[in-house]
């Protein structure tokens, strides 16, 4: 089985910068791809990133390109989301996923990391 964990998450300033972690352990051969989505209050979940572990370059949404980055450590099983000119709207859970080879759609999830941004 595969898990993946998130990490980084906490209350910041408007302006601030912060930098999630989501380490994926267990059967991590298997591992298509990682991404990370967020839920604010209210609201559906949002895709914000992905980075596919054989190759391609990282996709980021619309919404959050120029101000996030996702990136990879693939000898660590890791994927980062580092956030710049964080805004009170950012403030959500965000939640690290993984895709395995074969699945459909991003099958495994993290329980969620809190970003609160502050005006």
């Amino acid at each position: 089985q595969v898990q993946v964990t998130e990490s980084g998450g906490g209350l910041v300033q408007a302006g601030d910068s912060l930098r999630l972690s989501c380490a994926a352990s267990g059967r991590t051969s298997r591992t298509y791809a990682m991404a990370w989505f967020r839920q604010a209050p209210g609201k559906e979940r949002e895709f914000l990133a992905a980075f596919r572990w054989t190759g391609g370059g990282p996709v980021h949404a619309d919404s959050v390109k120029g101000r996030f980055a996702i990136s990879r450590d693939i000898a660590k099983n890791t994927v980062y989301l580092q956030m710049n000119s964080l805004k009170p709207e950012d403030t959500a859970v965000y939640y690290c996923a993984l895709q395995r080879i074969g699945a459909s759609t991003w099958d495994i999830w993290g329980q969620g990391t809190q970003v609160t941004v502050s005006s």
